[in-house]
């Protein structure tokens, strides 16, 4: 599995209270440890806002994660070239427009995105109350590249959401606990839309949301989305982040047997070793003639 959205909040690095929140710490090996019975072989790390534009963290954790693990991160409007070049080097492949909770410069941030997709080939993050996206039609035109956080938060964004999605945007199935819509129909049509689309993530630790992710939320994908959920739980994240698609061969459930194989193949057999026909049968007495 890749879990395309994960906090980490480490406490050896600076945190900023924001709206009078601080979260608790969450480390790597706390993720590792809720996460066990999974099978996860990657995944992002996602910047919050109470983590505001420090970089140390982020290169700590993915340092640390190793190979399938990278970075989505909030980057200051005056970052210059070579930081956003070094940070692509660290791992990192987007930049957060985190608006759902801190006050932005849209216009400075959307240079900024332009400027990371030319030098490296970043995508944009978008956490957004869903119904601000429409408001939004003139920068979102201009990225290149989006992903939206949450499934876009509220039933209410659908059909703007969808039409992103159809524009080709990639969504996060994530963060079902913090949401206000039907999540498993949500799925359904934005899947329906296109199947490339869906990315999951756990939202772990779940700072602020009104439950944490649970293993069941495994469940309501896999319900809305069916035999793709492969796609959902790995591929269609793993090519959005640039990272190799993960083989998985196939194996007949009911393969054809051979006739025979190379281990025991069929011996051919001299003449003389050939079965004898059966002796011929006397010959037929004829039924003597009867007169009337």
């Amino acid at each position: 599995m890749f879990d395309a959205h994960v906090h980490i909040i480490d406490p050896r690095f600076p945190l900023i209270e924001n709206e009078g929140y601080l979260p608790d710490p969450y480390t790597i090996g706390d993720y590792r440890a809720r996460m066990a019975r999974f099978d996860i072989d990657g995944g992002a790390v996602v910047s919050g806002s109470f983590q505001g534009t420090d970089q140390s963290y982020l290169r700590a954790a993915l340092a640390e994660l190793g190979e399938g693990w990278v970075g989505v991160t909030n980057l200051h409007v005056d970052a210059s070239d070579a930081e956003i070049i070094e940070l692509d080097r660290a791992g990192v492949r987007a930049v957060r427009f985190n608006l759902k909770r801190a006050a932005l410069d849209i216009v400075g941030l959307t240079m900024l995105a332009l400027r990371a997709y030319d030098l490296v080939g970043w995508h944009v993050e978008l956490y957004i109350d869903g119904s601000m996206l429409g408001s939004l039609e003139p920068v979102i035109s201009k990225l290149p590249t989006l992903a939206i956080d949450h499934m876009g938060m509220s039933d209410d964004c659908l059909p703007y959401l969808l039409n992103l999605v159809d524009r080709g945007s990639k969504v996060k199935a994530s963060g079902f606990g913090r949401v206000s819509m039907h999540v498993g129909q949500a799925l359904r049509k934005i899947h329906a839309v296109n199947p490339e689309a869906l990315m999951f993530g756990s939202d772990l630790p779940g700072t602020r949301a009104g439950r944490p992710f649970r293993d069941t939320d495994i469940e309501v994908i896999a319900d809305a989305v069916g035999t793709d959920l492969h796609k959902v739980l790995e591929d269609n994240a793993r090519a959005f982040y640039r990272l190799p698609a993960k083989e998985r061969p196939f194996e007949d459930p009911a393969p054809t047997r051979p006739l025979y194989t190379a281990e025991s193949p069929t011996l051919r057999l001299h003449r003389s070793e050939l079965p004898k026909p059966p002796p011929p049968l006397p010959d037929t007495i004829p039924l003597p003639i009867i007169e009337n």
